[in-house]
């Protein structure tokens, strides 16, 4: 089948100015180092903001579940936080964090004066709140004598939670937190709204300036190195889980 639509690419009429256009070597490594350089923000942004985004994630997951009264206002924060975040498109919350912070003349200077940090909080955010959601599913999915047991053995709370709960909530959920991560490698791009120089908007001048599209593909390809091998490491994760535990997955 991939053959086949191959063949029909390659064959029809217009292939020759495709080629030329989105496959050029020439202007492939021309643009390439240039590119390159530029993802390296790209992936620097992408782990500072996955490591904050775990952590925070988890904490506004364990407040969603507790049952506390007199955690019921935090509570209520978390609730609409995740909503609020889930349901306003990530590229307006970059808009809104990195143009409107600065409006407001009462951030810092260090804070305003470089649009990296504004699109990393804004990602923050958006992240944040689905990371959580995830969370709360894996943490909701450990059966509730799991707890009990815990709490049997001389154990508090939150002793319980940290080592007995998280711990198999966030086995449980690796294959949707990698997922909401490869799409966070793929929208750390959208900063380039607030004028950061990163991979996708140096390809985007490399293309406008030669009227060639090969270094948006050049561009493609980095992101997919990042994103491929982390799926195949989870897939092994995975298996090796599976062996320990003597799970078989029928086919």
């Amino acid at each position: 089948m991939l053959g086949g639509l191959a063949a029909l690419i390659v064959s029809s009429p217009g292939w020759d100015e495709v080629k030329r256009t989105f496959f050029s070597w020439e202007h492939f490594k021309d643009s390439f180092p240039g590119i390159l350089e530029a993802f390296w923000l790209d992936v620097r942004l992408f782990v500072v903001v996955e490591v904050i985004v775990l952590v925070l994630g988890l904490g506004v997951a364990i407040v969603r579940i507790t049952g506390a009264p007199a955690l019921f206002p935090l509570r209520m924060l978390a609730v609409v936080f995740t909503d609020v975040m889930r349901g306003v498109p990530v590229i307006l919350v970059i808009y809104l964090i990195g143009f409107g912070v600065p409006a407001l003349g009462i951030a810092p200077d260090w804070l305003t004066e470089d649009p990296v940090y504004l699109g990393g909080i804004a990602l923050v955010l958006c992240y944040t709140a689905y990371v959580a959601e995830v969370y709360r599913a894996g943490l909701d999915s450990v059966h509730p004598s799991q707890r009990a047991a815990a709490l049997a053995v001389g154990l508090t709370g939150m002793q319980a939670m940290r080592h007995v709960l998280v711990p198999q909530a966030v086995r449980r959920v690796l294959p949707p937190l990698l997922n909401d991560f490869i799409s966070l490698q793929k929208d750390v791009a959208l900063v380039a709204v607030l004028g950061v120089v990163e991979a996708f908007r140096q390809a985007q001048i490399d293309a406008s300036r030669d009227f060639n599209y090969t270094p948006l593909v050049a561009a493609a390809l980095l992101y997919i190195a990042v994103t491929i091998p982390l799926a195949r490491i989870l897939d092994r994760q995975q298996a090796r889980a599976r062996r320990r535990t003597g799970q078989v997955m029928s086919v």
